[in-house]
C-alpha cells in the first residue's frame, strides 16, 4: 500500500472510530432507560471489554515493537497510574455526569479535552503555548459558554451542573492521560499501550465494584446487558483500535481534527433515538468549540 492510500485508509478509519466513540453517550443514556446504577454499567463494560484487550495483549507479547528504549519499572508504574485515570475514573465521572444532562452536552464538555491537554502540556512541562492556540483555547470556552446560554437564561435542569462539572472532570482527567501517554507510547508502542492501560482500566473497575457493591451483576435485564455489551465492543474496544491505528499513521493533530464529527453526530443521534432537542445556542457553540479544537490541533510536530 502506497502512502497516499495509507493516508486515506487511516483517515477514513480514524472518522468511522470518532463516530462509534461517540455512541458511547447515546448507549448509556439508553441503559439510563431501565433499572441500573453507573458502578454496575461500568463493571459490566469493563467486564465485556476486558477478554478482548487481554487477548490482544497475549496475542502481541510475542511481536517485536520497534521502540527507542524499553520500559523501566517507573514507567510500568506510570502506567498503572494512567490506566486508572484514563479509562477507570475518567470513564465513572463521565457515568455519572450523564445521569444529569443530554448526551449532546456531554459529548460538547468532552470535546474540550485537547485544549486542557495543551494547557497541562505547557504547565508540567514548560512548553510555550503560540499566540495561534491561545486564542484557539479562548474560542474554544467562548462556544462553551454559548451552549450553556439557554441554561443560565432559561429554568434549569435539576442537578444539570452538577453533572456539567463531572464530564468536565473526566475531560481534565482524560486529559492527564494523555499528556502522559505522551511519555510511554514511545517506550510500549500505540497498540500495546492501549492493551495495557485498558487491562489496568477494567481490573480496577472490576476490584471497585467487588469492593463497594452488593448488587447482583446477574439479576439485571436483558437489555442491560445488550447495551453494555454494545458500549464496550462498538463504543470502546474496536474504537480504541482504530484511534491508535489512525495516530500512528496519521499522527495525534490529524485524527483529533478527524474526530471533530464527533459532537455534531451525537447532537444527530439523540435527536433521533433519544428525543433530546437542542437550542440554537447549543448549536452555534457546538460548531465554535469544533473550530477552536481545529485551531489547537494545528501542530509543527
Amino acid at each position: 500500500m502506497n502512502s497516499n492510500s495509507l493516508k486515506r485508509n487511516s483517515f477514513i478509519i480514524a472518522f468511522f472510530g470518532a463516530l462509534l466513540f461517540s455512541c458511547k453517550a447515546i448507549f448509556i443514556k439508553m441503559a439510563y432507560w431501565y433499572t441500573i446504577d453507573k458502578l454496575s454499567l461500568l463493571t459490566l463494560r469493563m467486564g465485556f471489554a476486558f477478554p478482548f484487550y487481554l487477548g490482544f495483549a497475549i496475542y502481541q507479547s510475542n511481536k517485536k515493537i520497534n521502540v527507542k528504549t524499553k520500559p523501566f519499572f517507573k514507567d510500568w508504574i506510570l502506567l498503572v497510574v494512567l490506566g486508572i485515570l484514563g479509562y477507570y475514573f475518567a470513564s465513572f465521572l463521565d457515568l455519572w455526569g450523564l445521569k444529569y444532562i443530554s448526551a449532546g452536552m456531554e459529548r460538547l464538555i468532552l470535546f474540550v479535552y485537547p485544549t486542557i491537554t495543551t494547557l497541562l502540556a505547557a504547565f508540567l512541562f514548560k512548553r510555550k503555548i503560540g499566540r495561534k492556540k491561545i486564542w484557539a483555547i479562548i474560542l474554544t470556552y467562548i462556544g462553551i459558554s454559548l451552549a450553556f446560554w439557554d441554561k443560565l437564561t432559561f429554568q434549569e435542569i435539576e442537578h444539570f451542573w452538577l453533572g456539567a462539572m463531572l464530564i468536565f472532570g473526566s475531560a481534565l482527567t482524560f486529559s492527564f492521560f494523555l499528556v502522559g501517554s505522551e511519555r510511554l507510547i514511545p517506550k510500549y508502542g500505540s497498540m500495546k499501550f492501549t492493551n495495557y492501560s485498558m487491562i489496568v482500566s477494567c481490573l480496577v473497575t472490576l476490584l471497585h465494584f467487588f469492593i463497594v457493591s452488593d448488587t447482583d451483576l446477574f439479576s439485571f435485564r436483558w437489555e442491560i446487558y445488550a447495551i453494555a455489551l454494545a458500549i464496550s465492543t462498538v463504543s470502546t474496544v474496536l474504537p480504541s483500535f482504530m484511534m491508535s491505528y489512525a495516530i500512528k499513521n496519521i499522527g495525534a493533530s490529524s485524527t483529533a481534527i478527524t474526530s471533530s464529527i464527533g459532537p455534531i453526530w451525537v447532537l444527530v443521534l439523540a435527536y433521533f433515538i433519544l428525543g433530546e432537542s437542542f437550542s440554537f445556542f447549543q448549536v452555534l457553540g457546538t460548531l465554535i468549540v469544533i473550530a477552536g479544537v481545529w485551531v489547537t490541533s494545528q501542530t509543527k510536530k
